[in-house]
């Protein structure tokens, strides 16, 4: 039989690192922090860069590279943002068989450099706005790591941007995290709340900082793309200017956004089950096996089974899905079922010599993992609204479990008693000091003020100070 994972109920965590190296997903590496990204894992992860390269080049945007090297002046041009992830630097100090003379930073992020790109390119307004994004890795010195969400080298895409006004940055940094959450909602079925953060919660080196959050299985939170607008902190760093049109020297304004293969772990934490993975059919990469089942039948019977199947299995191919015939007759029926439950693939055909006779076939979703009996001639179209079926409900399900689990509270015990229970909204004072002090007593931290939220004034559930609305607190990955 395939391998059992931890329950949910006995160890979510330990549910959580099973699945992701039982199911092949990704897996420890020799370098501290780092992870193995397998085959599995990767294709979700192609497919996720897929999707949303074609939705940033649909606003305009075009991709580049920057070298993974950036020479450590260039962070200390920004003091806010060296400061901030100054701890979590690697640095490159030897090359060659000699000292550098200057060490490189392995890139955390790419502000710096880029910006002295930008620089050189930018002369004009006529130039602008200048749009770019690259995928690619960087490096965070984590002390505490976990498979896809947190490791101290992951991959993922920055997109950078240069405008003329504050206004046109600020559309720019809404346009993006819209992006985001279309992304998140509509192909990993996952419900998230788009917000500003707070200042200390802010990226080191913005104006502003808005997040998409979404609530796993554990009601926990997890940030699951950010956007900033950078207003012209950097520009003025590396003196990016352009002749308007009045003939004066201005500094662009820009934005940074980004997104990461954390939205992997997402996917699983928002979905999976005790039986494995569970992936939205609009990212999955199999989205349909058929499993051919002999058992005692003649060698006639088995091949016209195996014929059916593969024909089966080219038609669903032609509607764009991916198929595979697990005709593997070293396993058992039984084994395969519990083979494709734990790597998620979405849909299961099984098809015997009985099921031929009555030209039908039997399908299984893999959310729902109960059997419907359907005639061969509808099995392609049958398929294909299943699975338009699952990716719905699985958001359905997703979301319902988040307003579940999201509460107005109007004081500090209310907030301590339910800090283990998902998202609660509650007024706060904007003072970093009682921010910090919440955090220190009770874990929680926040997470965005919500867009969706109505902000109408208050009292900080710690001081009865004045506050200007709701933000959400939770505890969060």
């Amino acid at each position: 039989m395939a391998e059992k994972l931890t329950p949910r109920e006995k160890g979510f965590s330990e549910w959580y690192v099973d699945l992701v190296q039982k199911a092949k997903l990704a897996d420890y590496s020799d370098v501290k922090g780092c992870m193995v990204i397998r085959p599995n894992g990767y294709a979700l992860w192609e497919n996720i860069q897929r999707t949303m390269d074609r939705m940033f080049k649909d606003t305009g945007v075009k991709n580049a590279y920057f070298p993974l090297l950036i020479p450590e002046s260039y962070l200390k041009k920004e003091a806010e943002h060296v400061e901030g992830f100054n701890p979590q630097l690697a640095i490159v100090t030897h090359a060659g068989g000699s000292k550098l003379e200057e060490p490189y930073v392995i890139r955390p992020t790419s502000e710096t450099i880029i910006n002295r790109s930008f620089s050189k390119w930018i002369q004009s307004y006529r130039d602008l706005p200048l749009l770019v994004n690259q995928w690619a890795n960087v490096m965070r010195w984590e002390m505490r790591t976990r498979l896809f969400l947190r490791t101290t080298e992951f991959l993922w895409q920055e997109g950078h941007t240069c405008h003329e006004t504050e206004a046109d940055a600020e559309e720019r940094t809404l346009q993006m995290l819209e992006v985001y959450r279309a992304f998140a909602e509509d192909y990993l079925a996952m419900p998230v709340l788009p917000g500003r953060k707070s200042e200390s919660e802010k990226f080191a080196g913005a104006l502003r900082t808005y997040s998409i959050e979404a609530m796993m299985q554990d009601k926990k939170a997890l940030q699951a793309g950010t956007s900033h607008n950078l207003g012209q902190n950097f520009a003025k760093a590396f003196d990016t200017t352009f002749q308007g049109r009045d003939g004066q020297q201005h500094h662009v304004w820009q934005t940074s956004w980004g997104s990461s293969t954390r939205l992997i772990g997402g996917l699983i934490l928002t979905h999976s089950d005790d039986t494995g993975l569970v992936v939205p059919p609009k990212i999955a990469a199999t989205h349909v096996v058929i499993i051919p089942i002999a058992g005692k039948a003649t060698d006639a019977e088995k091949t016209a089974v195996l014929e059916r199947s593969h024909a089966l299995a080219a038609d669903l191919r032609k509607a764009g899905l991916g198929v595979v015939v697990d005709d593997d007759d070293t396993k058992s029926p039984g084994f395969k079922y519990n083979e494709h439950e734990l790597i998620g693939t979405c849909l299961r055909i099984e098809l015997g010599p009985k099921d031929l006779a009555k030209n039908s076939c039997v399908m299984v979703r893999r959310d729902l993992r109960q059997k419907e009996f359907v005639s061969l001639e509808e099995a392609a179209t049958k398929a294909q609204a299943m699975l338009d079926q699952m990716q719905k409900d699985l958001f359905q399900k997703a979301r319902d479990f988040r307003d579940s689990h999201t509460f107005e509270v109007n004081s500090y015990e209310e907030l301590k008693a339910k800090a283990e229970d998902g998202f609660l909204l509650a007024h706060w004072d904007l003072d970093p000091k009682t921010e910090a002090r919440i955090k220190e007593e009770t874990g929680l931290t926040t997470r965005c003020r919500p867009f969706s939220v109505k902000q109408e004034p208050g009292k900080c559930v710690m001081t009865g100070n004045p506050s200007p609305g709701r933000i959400v607190f939770s505890k969060a990955y």
